[in-house]
């Protein structure tokens, strides 16, 4: 594959969520974040909110999330913070959600996410990371896409990881029924697997008026890293020349994406500090790898994805 030239901002990895947004107003326009009851996702709710958005935060745990609508409400002074349940590892809840809504949706952030987990199966016989990761927010994402079409011009972002570097998609055995489990591999694969969504996804919608691009947020310490231990998660700084972001910080790419102006007309790609990543080099502690840009796996990821679902 040959390689364009990045796509670049005024911004870094510094940025916050409330710097991105100053000077834009999202008045009219409607916002549902995923995981907006912590981390990153409270501050990525709270800086659409602070833009204007109406913004619905999709969440487990509808008392935490109602405890964050008034956070967000009080911090911002918008009223129009609403939450609704929703498990993305759940395929009834997903369904619910989806028919629950009524009207257009001009943002739609995928930022919920489990991470590195033990073995865990949901009753479909589906690994949990991708189950979650992944199934979830592309059942999300193609149920609401009548709405994200109706808004005239929509946005989706997609939450990777630089994980998504070490495996591409096991297309033979997604959900580890044949090769033992490894709690790294699976995350990284569900994480491969959401940039691979935002390619096939774009290519599909963006006659829609959608656009969709995935997002690495950067390293933070928030309720996603809580199976890994203080040993592995200095392994991992280590290893991976991490410097951990603010939720504040970590939430800006993904802000990014669901509002700049310079983002119009741009999907398909991946994100990472606020500029488009460049591909992987050996050796690099960022980038993307090809495995996760490459349209065939992203097509066929897709089918892949409308087939599971529509066995559950």
């Amino acid at each position: 594959m040959t390689e364009s030239t990045p796509l670049t901002t005024p911004f870094n990895a510094r940025t916050t969520a409330a710097e991105i947004v100053a000077g834009i107003d999202l008045a009219g326009h409607r916002a549902v974040v995923t995981g907006a009851a912590s981390g990153i996702g409270v501050e990525t709710a709270r800086a659409l909110a602070a833009a204007g958005a109406e913004v619905t935060l999709a969440v487990r745990s509808v008392e935490a999330g109602e405890r964050t609508a008034e956070d967000i409400s009080a911090t911002t002074g918008n009223k129009h913070v609403f939450v609704a349940p929703l498990d993305l590892a759940d395929q009834a809840s997903v369904a619910a959600f989806t028919a629950a809504w009524d009207g257009p949706l001009h943002i739609l952030v995928n930022n919920a996410g489990v991470m590195m987990t033990p073995e865990t199966r949901t009753p479909e016989g589906w690994e949990l990371q991708f189950a979650t990761n992944h199934l979830g927010h592309f059942a999300l994402a193609t149920g609401l896409h009548p709405a994200l079409a109706a808004a005239g011009r929509a946005r989706v972002v997609a939450l990777s990881s630089v994980a998504h570097l070490r495996n591409p998609v096991d297309f033979d055995d997604i959900h580890f029924r044949v090769r033992a489990y490894d709690p790294r591999v699976a995350y990284a694969q569900s994480k491969t697997a959401t940039v691979l969504f935002a390619v096939e996804g774009n290519r599909r919608w963006a006659g829609d008026g959608i656009t969709v691009n995935a997002a690495h947020p950067g390293a933070i310490l928030s309720n996603l890293t809580r199976h890994l231990s203080p040993a592995e998660l200095d392994r991992t700084v280590a290893t991976g020349g991490y410097v951990f972001k603010t939720p504040q910080q970590g939430a800006a790419t993904s802000v990014l994406l669901a509002v700049s102006p310079r983002l119009e007309g741009v999907g398909g790609r991946y994100f990472e500090d606020c500029d488009e990543a460049r591909r992987h080099a050996p050796g690099a502690s960022g980038g993307v790898a090809d495995h996760a840009l490459d349209p065939d796996a992203a097509a066929r990821l897709w089918q892949v994805s409308l087939d599971m679902i529509a066995s559950a």
